[in-house]
């Protein structure tokens, strides 16, 4: 792969479920503020990335947005790519006229799905709203009011409306009740805290169960004890252990014999996971995202040879208010954590806490991530999407068993 960064961010629909996914990227051989060079970028990503490592690892089943500048179009680019799993999202940069629109109409008419970026009612974009499918409004660029009124004024075309840059929860719902069906934004993962919720009971024993797991001590004898008292958890233990991933010659008759063959790590590791997975009703969208985080951070202390289970750690509890609802403080405060873990959750301190905020940073796709501690773009770019590929072959399955 070409020495850029690739990124992914969600787009969900009105239940908070991914209805696709916007692909990122940017590099040191292309200039995305450059005509031509978003143009080769676009073309780089297409070739380098989503042929060669394809849209599954990237996307899974969901569709890919993928943004197309005046050449792109003019180019065909789209053409190169099934018309089944991308979105062609024309930017609002590109220059809109007679040639552009048929370029565009022939690509609806070939079956490709099309999305009006950053969009704003000018008489040149008329035309595009006849067959666009549809129209991402940057709630940020403008006042609500003025947003309601754009709203308003798209109602009549047979569109959907994608509110991006979506930054809290109260947006999310006065959006969705104005009539917007997809949702782009960072506020599915921040804490929705209502004052005075307290923490359920549920919420406490599963609290509990993370404590008593992530004791320095705790040993096999009391982690076996642990899952034989949960018949659901006991299942997926064995359902995951049998599965042809491990490829065991044997089957798997007890408890015990489970939590052996897994090894103290990997069996912590996996409860935490399930644990992490009763302590909240939210969407599976919200627990991917963490674990994704947790995994990138891991991989990434492994590449500058430091400790991958402590950083996966870190990664996993920076997403607990998120989860639950409820400030992240008030949460560690019910779990065993040696103070440099609680540093680098809170505070983002230390070797582990730096990169914490690296990875949060990355699925914000902040400014600055062309370096992070001399590891090179390409390998940071890989790590991100072995951590998505994790993910896909790993846990969810796991979850879902």
């Amino acid at each position: 792969m070409t020495d850029f960064l690739i990124g992914r961010q969600q787009i969900l629909d009105r239940q908070l479920n991914t209805f696709a996914y916007e692909i990122l990227f940017r590099g040191t051989d292309f200039d995305l503020n450059l005509k031509d060079g978003a143009a080769n970028a676009t073309k780089q990503v297409i070739s380098d990335t989503l042929l060669e490592i394809g849209l599954n690892q990237l996307v899974g089943p969901h569709k890919a947005f993928i943004n197309f500048t005046t050449q792109n179009i003019l180019d065909k680019v789209p053409l190169h790519l099934p018309k089944d799993r991308i979105v062609v999202e024309v930017l609002e940069s590109v220059t809109v006229d007679a040639e552009i629109v048929a370029n565009l109409k022939e690509l609806s008419q070939l079956g490709y799905t099309l999305a009006l970026d950053d969009f704003v009612l000018a008489p040149e974009w008329l035309p595009l709203l006849e067959f666009a499918d549809i129209v991402k409004i940057d709630i940020m660029a403008d006042t609500l009011d003025a947003t309601r009124k754009l709203i308003d004024q798209l109602a009549p075309y047979k569109l959907k409306l994608l509110a991006e840059k979506v930054e809290t929860h109260q947006q999310f719902e006065t959006l969705r009740d104005w009539g917007c069906e997809l949702f782009q934004g960072f506020f599915f993962s921040k804490p929705n805290i209502v004052e005075g919720k307290r923490i359920g009971a549920s919420q406490t024993t599963a609290l509990q169960l993370l404590a008593t797991v992530n004791k320095p001590e705790a040993s096999f004898v009391e982690i076996s004890g642990i899952v034989s008292q949960d018949v659901s958890m006991s299942f997926k233990l064995l359902h995951y252990l049998n599965s042809a991933f491990f490829a065991l010659p044997y089957k798997i008759e007890s408890i015990q014999h489970a939590v052996v063959c897994l090894g103290l790590v990997e069996i912590k590791r996996w409860l935490n996971i399930l644990t992490l997975s009763t302590l909240s009703d939210k969407p599976s969208s919200v627990l991917q995202n963490v674990l994704i985080r947790a995994k990138m951070c891991e991989l990434l202390a492994r590449e500058v040879k430091d400790d991958g289970e402590h950083y996966f750690l870190i990664g996993m509890l920076s997403g607990l208010d998120s989860l639950m609802d409820s400030p992240l403080p008030k949460l560690l405060e019910h779990l065993p954590l040696a103070q440099d873990i609680n540093d680098a959750v809170l505070h983002h301190r230390g070797p582990a806490g730096e990169t914490l905020k690296f990875c949060i940073a990355y699925e914000r796709w902040e400014t600055g991530l062309n370096n992070y501690r001399n590891i090179a773009p390409e390998r940071i770019a890989n790590i991100y999407l072995e951590s998505i590929d994790w993910w896909a072959t790993h846990i969810s399955p796991l979850l879902s068993a």
